[in-house]
Parts: structure tokens; C-alpha cells; sequence
């Protein structure tokens, strides 16, 4: 059994990807070519934005958003310990300082209500996460940025691209939206390569600028910028697999509303909740385990797969030492964090497979 099944989509679609890479294969423009302005503007449809532009990966997505907004030494951008590193790493690469705060209970995601005892004079952006594909509450984050001067909003929805929050799409509802196409993404590629999205001209002309060295005309690089452009070849193979994408989404809720009724009452298994209003796209589905050590083994005796993702808290990890948290600092982070475990998720994930994993998880 695959944790996550990329074989069976790539047999559904591999006639239409060959084809688009034949046509990059024939034409030779494997940077920025034409595919990549496709892409683009399917992706902006898809969210409804008016600007989106490709860059090398989800990571590069949030520097580069970061850079845009002018963010460097001296400012502060708040985010959440419980996610992957990149979030807090790309406010430190941009010369700022990560400010942490403490997820909800039952999302995991950015607890609004926690937001405003975090800003300071020297908060210039705050970055919410939507963690395992469901978007953070962005209505309440946006109404606090509001209300303290209109910080901008960066929304990391690496996770979470395809999902909702009350009928608006991941990556419309902030200044800037960013997301990661990686492989194993709902919305993946055969390598690395991620998105911005705005409705703000001047802030997509500055990111096209930075994505290209910084270069608004050629031989002209009135700012700094880095090499952040996405390879043609990933925005050919991308587009067959958005063509797809609104019915994966489907199937991945069908999937996971047949773990909710397999694994319900379980004891020692808490399973994970979508936020009224909102929806998920599922990039995983995670469990919380009294003895996760225990039920890894009973899974892996079995051959099931699981992955404990993000096991220790970003505001733990040694890199960060300097900033002096702590452990206990952030107690649901911590939590969750000691307790998470993701099963085998995609939208191909057979209803046998499936079983097994319920009658594993049950025994």
C-alpha cells in the first residue's frame, strides 16, 4: 500500500502529460515559456484572483511574498510552531524575526483569538497555515490584521489549495496567497515548483520582478531578487493534473468520510474536524493517538504506512534556539505534535486498502 498513491493518476492522465511535454520538448522554451502563462492563468481562474505567477517551490512562494512586502531586519512575522519548517524559515532567511503562536484544538491551525497579545510595533506580516488541508480561520485573522493598521496576510496554503473558507478559495482571502506544488500536494507536479496569488498589481509586478533576479527589464535589476522561476516542464505536467483536480477533491472527501465512519468510537483515537464553513482538500489525513508508538506498530506489522508529521514543533527545532522558547510554550502545538499521525490518503486509496487501514486502526 502507497501513502500516497501518485501511480494511479499518473495512468489516468499519462497520455495528455506526454503530450505536453512533447510540446515542450519541441518548442525548447523550458523557462518561462508558454506553458507557464497558461498555467498561470488557469490558476488564477480556478481562485479567482487577478495575478498569479509560478516560482520554483512553495517555499520560494513565501520568500519571495515576504521580499514583495518589503519584510527584513528589525520587523516581526507571526506564524504557528505546528507546521513545516518553511513557514518560519523564510521569515528568518528575509532578515525578520518568527513570532509563534498556538493553534486551535480541534483544526490545529492559527487560533485567532491569540493573535493580537502577539503584535508589536515591529509586526509587519502575519503568515497562517492551513495544515492538512483545511484553511485557517481567515475571516477572524483578517479582522485582527484590520483592525492594527492592515497588516498584510500571507496565506501558506501548501496544504490546503483547493479548499474553502465560507465559499472563498485558498489564496484569494489575504494580501498575498502562496502555495507548494510537491509531489505529494493535492495539487503536486513531478518536482518542485509553487504559486503567488494577489489582487494586487504592484505587488505581482515587484514578486515578477524578484522571481527573476530582481529583473524588470532585461539588463535592468532595480531590486534584489533570487532564481525563483518555475520550469516550464512542471507547468506542462501541472496543467492535465488541474484539468482533474476538482474531482480529486471529491474523491478525497469520499475517502476521508469513510475513515470518519470506520474509525468512529474508537478509543485512544481522536480524528480530525472541519470547521463549520470550511472545507478540505485532505492533503492528509491525521489521526491523534493516546500511544502513537503503539499504533504505528500495529499499522506497520500490518504494511501500512503512517507518517507522524511534524513530531517536533518548529519553535523546538535547534536552528531556532535562539528565539528562547521553549518547551510548554505552546501546549496544543505540543500536543498535537506528540500525538499526530497520518494514514494513507489520496484519492485513488482503494476501499480495500482503506479497510485494512480501519481494521488495523480498530484492532
Amino acid at each position: 500500500m502507497n501513502f500516497i498513491d501518485l501511480e494511479t493518476q499518473q495512468r489516468r492522465i499519462r497520455c495528455q502529460i506526454d503530450a505536453k511535454i512533447a510540446d515542450v520538448l519541441s518548442h525548447g522554451q523550458y523557462i518561462l515559456g508558454p506553458e507557464n502563462r497558461q498555467l498561470e492563468a488557469e490558476l488564477a481562474e480556478f481562485v479567482g484572483v487577478e495575478h498569479v505567477l509560478g516560482v520554483s517551490s512553495g517555499t520560494d512562494a513565501l520568500l519571495i511574498a515576504l521580499m514583495a512586502l518589503g519584510i527584513g531586519p528589525g520587523d516581526e512575522v507571526i506564524t504557528v510552531p505546528y507546521t513545516w519548517i518553511s513557514s518560519a524559515e523564510v521569515i528568518a532567511l528575509a532578515g525578520a524575526t518568527p513570532v509563534f503562536v498556538d493553534v486551535e484544538e480541534d483544526t490545529w491551525n492559527m487560533n485567532p483569538s491569540l493573535l493580537e497579545a502577539a503584535i508589536t510595533e515591529r509586526t509587519k506580516a502575519i503568515m497562517p497555515v492551513g495544515i492538512y488541508g483545511q484553511m485557517a480561520d481567515l475571516t477572524a485573522i483578517n479582522a485582527v490584521a484590520e483592525k492594527h493598521g492592515g497588516i498584510p496576510v500571507v496565506e501558506d496554503a501548501a496544504q490546503c489549495f483547493g479548499a474553502t473558507h465560507h465559499g472563498k478559495q485558498a489564496c484569494s482571502m489575504t494580501a498575498i496567497g502562496c502555495t507548494s506544488f510537491f509531489p505529494s500536494k493535492p495539487l503536486g507536479g513531478y518536482g518542485d515548483g509553487g504559486a503567488v496569488f494577489t489582487n494586487d498589481a504592484e505587488l505581482a509586478d515587484t514578486m515578477r520582478q524578484i522571481h527573476i533576479h530582481g529583473q524588470k527589464e532585461k539588463h535592468h535589476h532595480p531590486i534584489l531578487g533570487l532564481n525563483g522561476r518555475m520550469d516550464t516542464l512542471q507547468s506542462a505536467i501541472l496543467l492535465p493534473k488541474l484539468e482533474i483536480y476538482p474531482e480529486e477533491i471529491q474523491m478525497r472527501q469520499a475517502v476521508a468520510d469513510r475513515y470518519a465512519a470506520g474509525l468512529a468510537g474508537l478509543s485512544g483515537i481522536s480524528l480530525p474536524q472541519i470547521r463549520s464553513g470550511n472545507t478540505s482538500v485532505w492533503a492528509q489525513y491525521t489521526i491523534l493517538c493516546e500511544d502513537r508508538d503503539a499504533v504505528q506498530s500495529t499499522l506497520s506489522a500490518d504494511n501500512i504506512p503512517s507518517v507522524p508529521y511534524y513530531a517536533v514543533p518548529v519553535h523546538l527545532q535547534p536552528v531556532f534556539d535562539g528565539l528562547g522558547y521553549k518547551a510548554g510554550d505552546f501546549p496544543l502545538t505540543e500536543a498535537v505534535a506528540d500525538k499526530c499521525l497520518s494514514l494513507p490518503m489520496s484519492p485513488y486509496l482503494s476501499e480495500e486498502d482503506q479497510t485494512r487501514v480501519i481494521e488495523a486502526l480498530a484492532s
